[in-house]
């Protein structure tokens, strides 16, 4: 690690030493990003105007050719409206649903189910059973791009939700950097560094540096967080058909006050528990999560001529985790049956890809091939320490609530409260768009997956295999004229289920199903404004019940049901009119149980996103805009008083460009004040949300 840490600051040594170009003497308004120039071959967003990776899809097909809906969240809304973590870049994704379940582990759902798959660079690394661990953090990112629906086909094992792509940042061609500096309600503060350029006179070697550190408090009773990130990446043209990319990031997110599960909604006779404050914590002085990641990559491409290119990819990720933690089972009265754990773990992982793609000629006509192979494994290894013997113990509720509750010892452990699993995932891949007229293009291909599991995760056999599982994709993209197209897409859905123990206690069986989508999309004003209409319908068998959990000994189980899933997806995203940016987007989701009745209702049926900024025509330095998100009411499928009715959030931001190198910017978050749970994903306990806070900041760039 000493050694990656040297790289990186030699890479920002190197990188601060190219001289300066004379700075422009008319002072112009480029959006606040770093852009990446290196990658011409692969679309760049500009401004709110999301031009999804090539990475995200493998076939190197834009919005329009895609045969499912795709948003993307670029860096200028990024930046317009501080959304540094990638809980916070989420919010604002149409058809997204952030589960904040605990103060530092959240999930996300799509459509009715758990978003599983998420990828960097269209590499697939999940996070550990579908759950982000503490605060990613958006510094190394150029947008997140979020291809809705199952996508079984170049992402592996498919769930009917999404998948989320993490795009990196890159070395440019050209020099530029960026620093900003903003703080916040309860002490937040930050600082950002980015510096990009080439390393040699003929730009054949290129690098970058970033680093990000945010520390400060919440609006939660002793809850505070830090995060601290430093990536370092360099490309080297090693011909004029090979460029090998490398780079090496360390994240830390260390919080305090950290809590398993949230505030508990109801008493144990099913009464709803009422809080003074929206502060409320069930966290304590001493528990803590702290999370370090280290991820290394390397990237070769290959241009083979005529329009034929391989990528060859490899990453490796150590992810290490410590903790001490509260956990609030149950309350009678003043009285709490509480869990107290001390853990540490780590986990491993290695993913490797190639890939080669194409085009070809049949029957007249030129159509696109891409085929390949990955592999992954992940092993996981865990220690869990109890306060109590039994694992629960009884306690006062209103000394949890005070942050009075004495620090246990942990002096408790057991064969049953470790975990140490390996997981792989083998597959081979193909899939072809063929232009069976000018204007008709039908997407096939298939994926043959195999996966092993082994170990135990406490106390859970963690045995699974499964080899040769096909999933086959196919779609259709009809165009109307150059603006409009039509589009259909089929797909089988098959996905292992890690983690989670059936009734019978032992691994719950995959998810099985499929998934079919049509829709309509446009590209308007010169390509500067993407609309999309979309209807979707899924059937899913083997679906973990998550707010039906049956705790036996310190383990819970889960039933699994099968479940429908039908809805409606419309959004807009670019630019509007002249200096009018938005994104927006209104979902309708409704979801069935095999008996036909309304199930996963902590899903709201309806919601909107949306966000808008404006250049003010007047004072061209000027831009104001607005961000609202709005869903309908939700509640437990079980126990009618947990609810958290519809409710909406609105952000106000301003900045000024004050000369071409630097500007400023306000930020208010949730300006009405709104009082609202965070989410009813897991059943019984949940946090209020933020109330109304500011944020100010002032960046300067080259």
């Amino acid at each position: 690690m000493n050694r990656c840490v040297s790289a990186t600051l030699l890479l920002a040594s190197a990188v601060s030493s190219v001289s300066l170009a004379q700075a422009a003497d008319e002072m112009t308004l480029p959006a606040t990003q770093i852009q990446d120039v290196a990658a011409q071959d692969d679309a760049q967003s500009v401004g709110y105007v999301g031009r999804p990776s090539s990475s995200t899809t493998k076939l190197g097909l834009t919005n329009k050719e895609t045969p499912q809906a795709i948003t993307t969240i670029t860096r200028d809304q990024i930046n317009d409206y501080k959304m540094n973590s990638v809980k916070d870049a989420l919010r604002s994704a149409p058809s997204v649903t952030v589960e904040q379940s605990e103060t530092d582990r959240t999930e996300f759902t799509s459509r009715g189910f758990e978003i599983n798959s998420f990828e960097f660079d269209g590499m697939n690394m999940p996070f550990t059973q579908t759950i982000l661990n503490g605060d990613l953090d958006m510094a190394e990112y150029e947008q997140i791009d979020v291809l809705h629906g199952a996508n079984g086909l170049m992402s592996g094992a498919g769930n009917p939700s999404a998948t989320v792509n993490f795009v990196r940042k890159r070395p440019t061609k050209e020099f530029q950097a960026q620093i900003d500096t903003s703080v916040g309600s309860w002490d937040t503060r930050r600082v950002d560094v980015d510096v990009s350029g080439p390393l040699t006179d003929t730009g054949n070697v290129r690098g970058r540096f970033i680093y990000a550190h945010e520390k400060g408090n919440s609006w939660m009773d002793r809850y505070s967080h830090e995060k601290n990130v430093a990536a370092g990446l360099l490309a080297f043209d090693l011909s004029d058909a090979d460029t090998l990319t490398v780079g090496f990031s360390q994240h830390n997110s260390d919080s305090n006050g950290s809590t398993w599960g949230n505030l508990p909604l109801v008493d144990s006779s099913n009464n709803p528990i009422h809080y003074s404050s929206r502060s409320s914590n069930v966290g304590q002085p001493w528990s803590y999560w702290d999370i370090h990641t280290q991820r290394v990559f390397a990237e070769l491409t290959h241009d083979f001529g005529n329009g034929w290119n391989a990528t060859l990819t490899g990453t490796a990720i150590t992810e290490y985790q410590n903790s001490s933690m509260l956990y609030v089972a149950s309350v009678t009265d003043d009285d709490a049956l509480a869990f107290a754990a001390q853990t540490s773990g780590r986990s491993h992982q290695l993913i490797g890809e190639a890939k080669v793609s194409g085009p070809f000629s049949l029957f007249g006509r030129d159509h696109e091939l891409t085929f390949g192979a990955s592999y992954g494994r992940t092993h996981q290894k865990a220690r869990e320490y109890d306060a109590a013997q039994a694992g629960y113990y009884n306690t006062s509720f209103a000394s949890i609530l005070a942050g009075t509750e004495a620090p246990p010892q942990f002096l408790y452990t057991s064969d049953i409260n470790t975990q140490n699993i390996i997981d792989r995932q083998k597959s081979l891949f193909a899939g072809a768009r063929f232009s069976l007229a000018d204007d008709l293009h039908w997407i096939a291909g298939a994926r043959m997956l195999s996966t092993d599991g082994t170990g135990e995760s406490y106390g859970v056999d963690h045995a699974q295999r499964e080899h040769g599982k096909v999933t086959p994709y196919t779609g259709l993209v009809y165009d109307l004229n150059k603006e409009w197209s039509l589009y259909t897409s089929w797909t089988q859905i098959y996905n292992p289920q890690y983690g989670y123990a059936g009734i019978d206690g032992k691994p719950v069986d995959p998810l099985e199903g499929k998934s079919l989508e049509a829709g309509v999309k446009g590209s308007l004003l010169d390509e500067r404004l993407n609309l999309t209409a979309a209807v979707f319908k899924t059937e899913q068998s083997n679906v973990v019940a998550l707010d039906q959990a049956v705790q036996v000994g310190s383990q819970y189980r889960y039933p699994t049901g099968d479940y429908k899933s039908r809805g409606i997806e419309l959004e807009a995203s670019g630019e509007a009119l002249p200096g009018l940016d938005l994104l927006a987007g209104y979902t309708y989701v409704h979801i069935e149980n095999e008996d036909g009745d309304k199930s996963r209702r902590y899903v709201p049926t309806h919601s909107f996103r949306g966000m808008a900024t404006y250049r003010l025509p007047g004072l061209p330095q000027a831009r104001i805009g607005t961000r609202v998100s709005w869903q309908s009411g939700i509640q437990n499928d079980n126990i009618s008083v947990i609810r958290q009715n519809a409710y909406a959030l609105v952000d106000l931001m301003t900045s000024y460009d004050i000369d071409s190198n630097w500007s400023t910017a306000l930020n208010f978050n949730n300006v009405t004040d709104r009082k609202y749970l965070t989410s009813l994903y897991s059943g019984t306990a949940s946090n209020y949300g933020a109330p109304r806070n500011v944020t100010a900041s002032l960046t300067w760039k080259y």
